[in-house]
């Protein structure tokens, strides 16, 4: 039997794109997205265009304008596009570059084309962000003439305007707005210019690149670029005070070919580096664009400094005997490092040229970074041994952490389902993780307690069994050895977050929490206060984000209860406990100091501790400054020692009630 449709499937179903539908109804294609990121490509197409210009000699000065309408204008002060008539293609070049996909005149850079080194090599770009812009004006400079040119929608309007220009400057201003009608997004952040500017001066040397932004009130704002050594200056500007090292530079050229069968190129390389203790960065440069993907100039890099100071230990007998290789990512925790290169003939991985491939480049940057690093430590012997002590602490603290995972990630999976028993835990009947709730409980009297008062349905209880470990002092192979916090760990089922200078030593995902409210439920004494302390430092330590999350509560128990004849009062605190009395006016009573959780009856509990309807909860929140809650933890539980006592001594009075000195 045939099968219905809505529309049949033949000859006449396949459409050719045409004109600036090529790029309006795909964007993607050529700028990665459709999204804000692809109308920030979009811009530096423009961008890179007056880049190659100035890189070429003529013009050192780029203005960048963004108007309060999301609209563009880059100005520069080169030769000027040409625009006239260009009688080997029979056709005006403006209407090759601005309505043509691949015109242009950088397909010949390593044939003594127009341009040496360029960003732009595939005569996409300028045409490209025509096609995508709601419009676009340009005025050129030269020749001697002043020419003007409007599209619309990927459109001309109008026919070229060109009159005589008697002075003497030249070069092009580009202004136009990106089109919503081709991307989600077109409010390109102020933050985005000034790094993309600033980086473009930084692989420049010696370009002003200026950015202006328009106020509200009509006004301009403005701010320049300007790094007159190029990225040895930027090498200094990132290591600022934290460099163990100086910043070592060097530059070189090469010439090769990616394939015995194809033509010989040129590579200019130049390279900033150095080591310190506190920041690490990689940033790789080609034709000045930044390689947000590395490809060839990554791995040179990698390949260049892991096997010279790896010969380095070796020779110089750093290796301790059951030392393994060192790996690049114990070098680079510690390396600050900007390359740039140019070459006459690329290979980008894609339009939006945040990595390349070429074969040559990459070994002609090996090659080059292998003899000045070999070099470098011959010069700078004293340099050379601070990085070669900071890479073996790195390889042997990155060795530790990744035994310590393995070791809780084999802890924790040995209880890794609810079915693998933990001692004296007692679990719920409910399966919804949205209904499920956690208590922990202060020794084997309160679980006894706490599984009497529970509604089964919903409410877990695990106990405490002894004193927990303090989280804050100790180190991670302790913590993961201790059997309190490991069966905590698997009852809860998130995993931790340990982060340290190597990889997390386990996944934390909050998504597997087996519970909506984690509770801890100690007594209101100094030594259930301390429980409940530590419990918390536990969360705070390996698994803040139940904090931030508000997955974690305490639960407060009334600190007296109240009896008369005709019932029972209970008061969290004191001042409850007077209103109550007030309340209870002549009538005889009794008052009890609560008792510890274990002595309470299952009514009671349930009543004062476990219902949700009457219960009261404190509900745990990360704070409004971490920083302070950091140094709080730091001072009360950390290694603080004089700290700590002379905070006792300042506030200790405030709590001498709770030591319970009778």
């Amino acid at each position: 039997m045939a099968r219905n449709s809505k529309q049949s499937y033949g000859n006449d179903s396949i459409v050719s794109l045409k004109g600036p539908d090529r790029v309006r109804k795909r964007p993607a294609v050529i700028f990665g997205s459709d999204g804000l990121e692809g109308c920030e490509h979009s811009l530096f197409e423009i961008i890179s265009n007056s880049i190659d210009e100035a890189r070429e000699g003529y013009g050192n000065r780029i203005t960048v304008t963004k108007y309060s309408d999301n609209s563009v204008e880059v100005r520069d002060l080169g030769r000027g596009i040409p625009v006239d008539f260009n009688t080997k293609e029979n056709e005006y070049n403006w209407k090759l570059l601005f309505c043509e996909l691949y015109a242009g005149s950088k397909y010949d850079n390593d044939k003594d084309g127009s341009y040496e080194y360029s960003l732009g090599l595939n005569g996409l770009g300028l045409c490209a962000t025509q096609y995508a812009s709601e419009y676009m004006e340009a005025e050129v400079k030269t020749g001697g003439y002043l020419y003007h040119l409007r599209f619309e929608k990927g459109f001309p309007v109008g026919e070229m305007s060109k009159e005589p220009y008697p002075k003497s400057d030249t070069g092009t201003t580009i202004r136009w707005k990106p089109d919503l009608d081709v991307f989600t997004d077109i409010a390109v952040p102020d933050d985005w210019f000034e790094q993309t500017l600033n980086r473009q001066s930084v692989v420049n040397a010696g370009v002003t690149f200026e950015f202006r932004r328009q106020l509200t009130n009509g006004r301009f704002e403005t701010k320049q670029f300007f790094h007159p050594d190029g990225i040895n200056d930027y090498g200094r500007e990132l290591a600022g005070d934290s460099a163990m090292t100086s910043v070592m530079y060097c530059e070189g050229e090469d010439k090769g070919r990616d394939r015995e069968d194809m033509p010989d190129y040129k590579v200019r390389m130049s390279c900033a580096f150095c080591f310190s203790k506190q920041f690490h960065t990689q940033e790789f440069y080609h034709n000045s664009s930044m390689l947000e993907h590395g490809g060839s100039p990554e791995q040179a890099v990698r390949s260049a400094f892991l096997s010279e100071i790896d010969a380095y230990l070796k020779q110089n007998g750093k290796y301790a005997k059951n030392d393994p290789k060192i790996s690049f990512q114990d070098i680079e925790d510690c390396l600050i490092i900007v390359t740039s290169s140019f070459s006459t003939r690329t290979s980008y991985e894609n339009q939006t040229k945040k990595a390349i491939t070429n074969k040559f480049i990459r070994e002609a940057m090996t090659k080059f970074l292998r003899r000045n690093i070999e070099v470098y430590f011959i010069e700078n012997r004293i340099e050379a041994d601070k990085i070669a002590e900071q890479v073996i602490v790195n390889m042997r603290s990155r060795v530790r952490s990744e035994a310590t995972r393995l070791q809780l990630k084999n802890t924790l999976l040995k209880g890794n389902t609810m079915t693998d028993r933990i001692e004296k835990f007692v679990d719920c009947r409910s399966k919804d993780v949205s209904q499920r709730e956690i208590f922990i409980v202060e020794g084997d009297s309160a679980l006894g307690a706490c599984k009497q008062a529970r509604d089964s349905a919903f409410q877990a209880v695990i106990p405490v069994r002894g004193k927990i470990l303090n989280c804050l002092k100790s180190d991670y192979d302790k913590i993961f050895k201790n059997e309190i916090i490991t069966d905590l760990i698997k009852v809860l089922g998130c995993g931790v977050e340990v982060r340290t200078k190597q990889k997390d030593l386990y996944s934390f995902d909050i998504d597997k929490l087996r519970w909506s409210k984690v509770i801890i439920c100690t007594d209101a004494d100094v030594d259930g206060y301390q429980i409940r302390t530590l419990i918390l430092t536990m969360f705070y330590r390996l698994m803040p984000k139940l904090i931030t999350e508000g997955k974690v509560f305490i639960a407060q128990s009334p600190l007296y209860e109240i009896n008369t004849a005709n019932g029972t009062w209970f008061a969290y605190n004191e001042s409850e406990k007077t209103a109550a009395l007030e309340e209870i006016g002549s009538a005889k009573y009794t008052i009890q100091r609560s008792k510890g959780l274990g002595e309470n009856d299952a009514d009671m509990m349930w009543l004062t501790t476990m219902n949700p309807e009457t219960r009261r909860l404190i509900k745990v929140e990360p704070g409004q400054d971490p920083e302070n809650v950091s140094r709080k933890f730091d001072l009360l539980l950390g290694n603080d020692l004089e700290g700590r006592k002379e905070h006792i001594a300042r506030y200790g009075s405030h709590f001498i009630d709770l030591a319970d000195l009778s």
